[in-house]
């Protein structure tokens, strides 16, 4: 690790860290002894750093961004992918992200670790966490202390946040409870939704669109929720696989939040056909879904955009950059047909 950090100061490395240059200095030397957390939170704000070289050169005024995510792998891959592709797009400001990604974390975890960011040196926080009270607490607490929080993709509107970036949930819905309509056969039957937890607004709020308009418009389809899989591989798997057990009828999908491939596989092992399956976001796994034409269409919304717009929000709090409304992200279909490779 020493061999690695010569090419960042101490100080550089502490920042990225959030730590002080003396734990910085023992952990390279190997110097006492230092919690697990610490040591690997140093290893990756070298990873960060690195990344952020690869960019070019940085100049102007310093932000350290931190990045919380409660969201499976595949879409923090594909936001941090996003955001460090937009670093070198806001000149004259370096913005030096502190990823903290998460696939599972319990509410008092999240409630602390974004109040540790009023002491690390964060000029803002990018958050994407389950709409509850202590979280919402927490970036009020962050807030307060001149800490800006942008939500994305799911948000806290009962929270002090300053903005929220994505795309209209209600809206995404409602596009996919449309083409589900358009797809189907007139005929009465059921179609399911698959909700990784009903604690993420953003999830909460597709569904309330999905659900809506289909009340008012394709009577004929009868929505079953399917949810607690967290997006996750297996528990999706286990979820889909009890729901088609006991409703045989089921044929289409609407997944608004992930574990797109369990659903694939929960149907094959049951033999059942999978006539119309809808998801959300355009992550490693759904383009491979796509190419295998295993579902039939993606709602998207582009990340890159996504990042700029939640550093804009963040430059705007600081007074560094003209404030102009910041529109939402508009909804993308993407099918088989139209994936760009």
């Amino acid at each position: 690790m020493l061999d690695r950090a010569r090419r960042f100061s101490i100080k550089q490395i502490a920042a990225q860290a959030g730590v002080s240059k003396a734990t910085v200095d023992r952990v390279l030397h190997e110097r006492g002894c230092v919690h697990y957390q610490t040591n690997r939170r140093i290893q990756q704000a070298l990873e960060e750093l690195e990344a952020q070289e690869k960019t070019g050169p940085a100049v102007g005024r310093t932000f350290h961004i931190d990045i919380i995510l409660h969201t499976p792998k595949r879409f923090s891959d594909a936001v941090q992918e996003a955001i460090l592709g937009q670093l070198g797009n806001l000149a004259p400001f370096r913005i030096f992200p502190r990823f903290h990604l998460y696939q599972e974390i319990d509410t008092q975890e999240m409630h602390d670790l974004i109040l540790r960011c009023v002491g690390k040196g964060s000029q803002g926080l990018i958050l994407k966490a389950a709409d509850e009270p202590q979280i919402n607490e927490a970036v009020n607490q962050v807030t307060a202390a001149g800490i800006p929080v942008v939500t994305l993709v799911s948000d806290l509107p009962q929270s002090e946040r300053i903005g929220y970036i994505g795309m209209d949930n209600r809206t995404a819905g409602q596009t996919a409870a449309y083409l589900m309509a358009s797809w189907l056969d007139k005929a009465t039957q059921d179609v399911a939704v698959v909700i990784s937890s009903e604690l993420f607004r953003g999830e909460e709020e597709r569904e309330m669109g999905f659900r809506t308009w289909l009340r008012s418009r394709a009577p004929h389809l009868r929505v079953v929720d399917i949810t607690g899989g967290l997006g996750v591989y297996q528990p999706t798997l286990e979820r889909v696989t009890e729901a088609l057990k006991a409703n045989p009828s089921i044929k289409a999908i609407y997944s608004v939040g992930g574990g797109n491939r369990a659903i694939v596989d929960a149907f094959a092992a049951l033999d059942r056909t999978l006539a119309v399956f809808i998801g959300h976001d355009l992550d490693q796994e759904n383009r491979q879904l796509l190419a295998e034409e295993k579902i039939a269409a993606i709602i998207d919304h582009n990340l890159l955009v996504d990042a700029r717009h939640a550093f804009l929000h963040i430059l705007q709090f600081h007074r560094l950059w003209k404030v102009d409304p910041i529109p939402a992200s508009p909804v993308q279909i993407v099918t088989p047909f139209n994936l760009a490779h």
